[in-house]
């Protein structure tokens, strides 16, 4: 049997490994000529009157693409999308919202920032918000689930709406993470009462930071839009508007022509990255001792991670800190070792109910007692730790892809 790497061996991977990063290793001379353009016309602004501008043709493009009645662009991220996205479902002060317990910080924090009080539940082997788990939170205080469309893997859509409907929730579909993603046909971000989007540095495209907001209701939309801009009503003074105090989340032209730039190279990013997923987990389905994470919608997922599970935390370590002696930038997802902000229990300010208002609002706001502990999800916990990841990026060559594999197979050989 081949020595290990981790043990003096050689490295499977002899090649450099691309940096996990998508749409922004892709940008070009045609991002670098938009941006230009817009600054040539000195129609920074987004609403100057004239001609439709670059925001509005980004909204365009994902009213078209997703089905969806209204878009909405704003500058800020995808934090910023979730929080106009929820002020325009009209949940606020004392409003439960389930969030899964695998996801970036942000999903929380925009709650938070609305007033409604974050209900964690766990996630299941699609690393993904568990229907099951979902049902049993609910409270007569429950107003919205928020599912997360983790590391671009779609959420188990059916069984999440069906459990809205029966207890007449609404849903927002967090896709930061799964932008051009699908599920059973429909673009992800379509299927809930709203969808949420990012288009910041490290996601599928990007605008450098950014967002969108899709639904197929007006008056959501409407909502979201005050919320972004609290002089949205004098851009539009056409139509018949709800009005209250707002932020200033509007984008740019300059960011707006970036995206759609990147909107161009999607479907070449996610095509490759699939791909390369798909022979992975071709490999790994053959070593006996994994057991590969479970897809709600192969072919929709996006394709940039690939993920399989180790009997035991434990091994998961061992097996991560052997792969990346071997070359392949990997690990276990819960290791105890660095306190990952896409997990709940490092959440610091959630965990201890932190908050910068000196009334101690949103927290006082609950309608019942609320309490958060590090152990509170334990199958997620579990799973996270029994979990391998690896990044995909557009720019693995099928050299590469083999190494990485034969790293994998030449591990599992050694340590299971």
């Amino acid at each position: 049997m081949e020595k290990l790497a981790i043990d003096g061996g050689a490295k499977a991977v002899t090649q450099p490994v691309p940096p996990p990063l998508h749409g922004i290793m892709d940008v070009g001379d045609e991002e670098i000529a938009a941006v230009t353009a817009v600054l040539r016309s000195q129609r920074i602004f987004r609403f100057l009157p004239g001609e439709p501008d670059e925001a509005a043709q980004l909204e365009e493009w994902y009213r078209k693409n997703c089905g969806s009645e209204y878009a909405l662009a704003v500058g800020c991220g995808g934090t910023g999308a979730l929080i106009c996205a929820l002020t325009g479902l009209g949940i606020g002060s004392g409003d439960e919202v389930i969030v899964p317990g695998y996801t970036y910080v942000a999903t929380a924090a925009a709650c938070l920032s609305v007033g409604a009080i974050p209900v964690l539940a766990e996630v299941d082997e699609s690393l993904t918000l568990d229907p099951a788990d979902v049902e049993r939170r609910i409270t007569p205080h429950t107003r919205a689930i928020i599912p997360v469309h983790m590391r671009g893997v779609p959420c188990d859509m059916d069984r999440l709406m069906d459990v809205a409907r029966r207890h007449n929730l609404l849903v927002l579909e967090d896709c930061a993470q799964a932008n051009g993603g699908m599920y059973k046909g429909r673009m992800l971000g379509s299927i809930g009462h709203a969808g949420a989007f990012s288009l910041q540095h490290y996601k599928v495209i990007t605008a450098g930071e950014g967002g969108i907001v899709v639904t197929n209701d007006g008056n959501v939309y409407r909502r979201a839009a005050m919320k972004h801009d609290s002089a949205m009503f004098f851009w539009r003074e056409d139509e018949n508007w709800e009005t209250f105090a707002g932020e200033n989340f509007r984008m740019c032209n300059m960011r707006a022509a970036l995206a759609l730039v990147q909107l161009q190279r999607m479907p070449d990013i996610l095509q490759k990255c699939r791909g390369i997923k798909r022979r992975i987990h071709a490999a790994l389905e053959k070593i006996e001792g994994i057991e590969c994470q479970r897809i709600n919608c192969a072919d929709g997922d996006c394709g940039i991670v690939a993920a399989f599970m180790l009997p035991t935390a434990d091994l998961a370590r061992r097996f991560g800190e052997a792969l990346q002696a071997e070359g392949v930038p990997a690990g276990s997802i819960y290791n105890k070792l660095i306190p990952d902000r896409h997990i709940y229990c490092y959440w610091d300010y959630v965990m201890e109910k932190r908050t910068s208002d000196p009334s101690g609002w949103p927290w006082t706001a609950a309608r019942r007692p609320i309490e958060y502990r590090a152990d509170m999800l334990p199958r997620t916990l579990d799973i996270l730790g029994r979990t391998i990841q690896v990044t995909i990026t557009q720019h693995w060559s099928d050299e590469l892809v083999d190494e990485v594999i034969g790293a994998i197979e030449k591990v599992a050989g050694g340590i299971l």
